[in-house]
């Protein structure tokens, strides 16, 4: 064996171990973080069944939640990078756009997500717990002092992690992470996140069990002589898919409007207005995993179902709209099961579907939801796969997925993540590293397949330093043709990686110099 490969062989185990690390650590902490979360709700609707035989208990209730309401509040506007879900955050990070300090958010989004989520405001766990992981990888890779390339990969390593154990889908967490967070498809990016979300995985399933996530019962295949059904259904997702897009990224400035009232009391009133939520529909306070579970035993009425989505529509705004950390990614699929039951229970009064289907209809809605407003219907098949423990619904989902999907496309839709990212780095300018010269690694896409090195408009002070062809490294000049698929090492100031990316593609990691 010759020394290059098995210098390139030890780092790959040696990464592979630092990956097994942060996949156990992220599943212990998110497993925590996820049980914390329940046994609080747990107390929340135990308290609201003891309010309803001792009323006068409610004042000393909405008392309390003004009092935790400003204590959030005051400690998100302090430190505003434990707002929201923090998968944008983790993009910038990942992107070299913005930093932050793992400790810090670490044990503040942890207790701050716990005290949000829990107290039933309508917020995922899933994106603080793609956070917590993150800011475990990287404090792992920074502890020992690993590089900024293995940083970048501990990151996305913990994120998926995060993911996975928050969901107890590894496969689909991975996807998630490099398609729509890394951008990033390289074998030791993808070998690594794997090995950390299986590793979390294995975790939160010794703590709570091979049950399914999402437990949606089925008795019965959806007949093919129905699939007209799931384009319509395709259709209509994609509609109030749009629209759930253009009011989640309209909400800081509407917010921002209300002059009268400071940022750091914004969630004092998702705290007030959650009071009669739990006293009148206690089964649909947090993210929402407990009313899909029971979507199927509550009262079988297309007027109940379509209240239902108001009020899990609205209200998910409310609740992320006072920046508390908390997540919309639970509250996507919760809206989308929801929407599914609305759909089916439209069909049975007009005699064209028998309700027999109502559960089927709520996991195909759930991938499609999801699918057109993070535009990423394979990520959002795979995830529902794993979440309701069934490869029996493929076929259908991926129909539902993908008209939901070009549905929004065609109205102009970004992905929701995506645009949220944008959004976060124009509020965090001062958060951008220091200027620096820095290795960008980019696959070649298309639009590369062919050309030589001095065919193509590069940016300005870049150069092209190695390219990667399978096994074979290959020192470039202005001649080398290349080939889609090529890994490209670009030298390039740090300042212009994004337009490195956009030029070539949205596969990239960072490199020491």
């Amino acid at each position: 064996m010759q020394k290059g490969e098995f210098i390139r062989q030890h780092n790959q185990l040696v990464q592979v171990g630092r990956a097994i690390l942060i996949g156990l650590l992220t599943g212990l902490v998110v497993s925590l973080f996820r049980l914390a979360i329940q046994k609080l709700l747990n107390l929340v609707t135990t308290c609201f069944q003891y309010f309803h035989q001792h009323p006068a208990g409610l004042i000393f209730w909405a008392l309390g939640s003004i009092i935790l309401a400003l204590l959030l509040g005051w400690l998100t506007q302090r430190h505003p990078n434990i707002k929201g879900s923090g998968i944008p955050q983790v993009e910038g990070q990942l992107t070299s756009q913005f930093e932050e300090e793992w400790w810090a958010v670490l044990w503040r989004k942890f207790f701050g997500g716990i005290l949000a989520i829990g107290s039933g405001l309508y917020l995922g766990r899933e994106g603080p717990s793609i956070q917590l992981g993150a800011a475990i990888g990287q404090g792992v890779e920074e502890s020992l002092h690993a590089g900024k390339l293995n940083r970048q990969v501990g990151i996305a390593s913990g994120a998926a992690a995060g993911l996975s154990a928050a969901f107890n889908a590894p496969i689909a967490a991975t996807i998630f992470i490099l398609e729509e967070v890394y951008h990033n498809f390289s074998p030791v990016i993808w070998l690594a996140t794997f090995v950390s979300a299986l590793c979390s995985n294995m975790v939160s399933l010794t703590i709570f069990g091979l049950h399914p996530v999402l437990d949606v019962p089925y008795r019965y295949m959806l007949p093919t002589r129905y699939y007209w059904h799931l384009v319509v259904l395709g259709l209509v997702l994609g509609l109030l898919g749009r629209l759930y897009q253009l009011v989640i990224l309209r909400l800081d400035s509407w917010t921002a409007k209300l002059t009268w009232l400071p940022p750091f009391a914004y969630p004092v009133v998702p705290f007030l207005l959650v009071i009669p939520i739990a006293w009148y529909l206690p089964v649909t306070l947090g993210g929402g995993n407990r009313l899909i579970g029971e979507l199927t035993s509550l009262p079988f009425s297309l007027s109940f179902f379509a209240g239902l989505f108001l009020l899990r529509f609205v209200f998910s705004m409310v609740s992320y709209s006072s920046q508390l950390p908390g997540g919309i990614f639970l509250p996507i699929l919760t809206l989308g099961a929801v929407l599914g039951a609305v759909y089916c229970a439209l069909m049975v009064h007009c005699g064209l579907l028998p309700a027999q289907y109502l559960p089927n209809f709520i996991i195909y809605a759930m991938a499609g939801y999801f699918a057109c407003i993070s535009k990423a219907p394979f990520t959002a098949i795979l995830l529902i796969t794993e979440m309701v423990g069934s490869l029996a619904h493929l076929m259908p989902l991926a129909i539902v997925a993908m008209v939901a999907y070009l549905v929004v496309d065609s109205l102009h839709g970004e992905p929701v993540y995506t645009a949220m990212f944008n959004n976060f780095i124009g509020k965090h300018q001062d958060n951008h590293p220091q200027e620096v010269e820095m290795s960008v690694t980019i696959y070649a896409g298309a639009s590369l397949d062919g050309k030589r090195i001095m065919d193509y408009d590069w940016p300005a002070n870049s150069i092209v330093t190695s390219v990667y062809r399978g096994e074979q490294r290959i020192i470039p000049n202005g001649q080398t043709k290349l080939a889609a698929g090529d890994t490209l090492i670009i030298q390039v100031c740090q300042s212009r990686t994004g337009k490195v990316l956009g030029q070539i593609s949205r596969a990239a990691h960072y490199a020491d110099v």
